[in-house]
């Protein structure tokens, strides 16, 4: 059964992708971004991250987004995807998967538009096909699982599920525990709260489960 840590600012991350959502703010981000040993950048993220003084390793995208200048500039690092049925954040998901990068972490995914933020946060459970990768926010972290998984908690820390799939759902180790539940809409399995260090899922279908700072 695998088991899923909370981020830690300490923790040095394989890989980091950088999206153009809100800018990282909180602590944690903010330190995985700055820790990671590999960076990649999607195009429209390049103006803010340069701000920190930050260099990426690889910038990927479509490149719509990317200015004349830093078109110029970072021309070397430039990894350009014209596929128009996909996302910066999945060309820069696919652009790892071809490095053989399969420990991710992706940062600034949310805010601005609410329909770019639920369409990054659904895109986990395409990734987890072929990485292991989380999605951390100003305000907790999003992991995609499809099997019995535990998952690292803090007494009292606020615990979300979202499920796509109509499989049965136990939720072990929380305030309202869960026991073989089917959950047809998203709402359904949020603002539950862990009870202690740990909390159980045992699920056979797709879901996100997210936990809060």
């Amino acid at each position: 059964m695998k088991k899923y840590y909370l981020p830690l600012p300490d923790r040095e991350m394989e890989t980091v992708i950088l999206a153009n959502g809100e800018f990282p703010s909180h602590s944690v981000p903010l330190a995985i971004l700055n820790n990671s040993k590999y960076l990649v950048c999607c195009d429209g993220a390049i103006d803010n991250l340069i701000k920190t003084g930050r260099i990426p390793d690889a910038i990927a995208g479509d490149c719509d987004s990317l200015s004349k200048e830093n078109a110029v500039r970072f021309k070397d690092i430039i990894h350009r995807n014209p596929d128009q049925e996909t996302n910066d954040l999945t060309k820069s998901v696919q652009f790892c998967i071809e490095q053989g990068r399969k420990n991710i972490c992706i940062l600034g995914a949310t805010g601005k538009r609410e329909d770019h933020t639920i369409a990054n946060v659904s895109l986990l459970w395409e990734y987890m096909k072929e990485v292991n990768v989380e999605m951390i926010t100003d305000y907790g972290v999003f992991v995609a699982i499809d099997s019995d998984s535990v998952f690292e908690s803090k007494e009292g820390q606020q615990v979300s599920l979202f499920s796509i799939d109509n499989k049965p759902i136990t939720l072990k180790h929380v305030k309202f525990p869960v026991n073989d539940h089917v959950f047809t809409n998203w709402w359904q399995a949020t603002l539950n709260e862990a009870t202690g260090n740990e909390f159980l899922v045992e699920t056979s279908g797709r879901t996100i489960v997210y936990r809060a700072f």
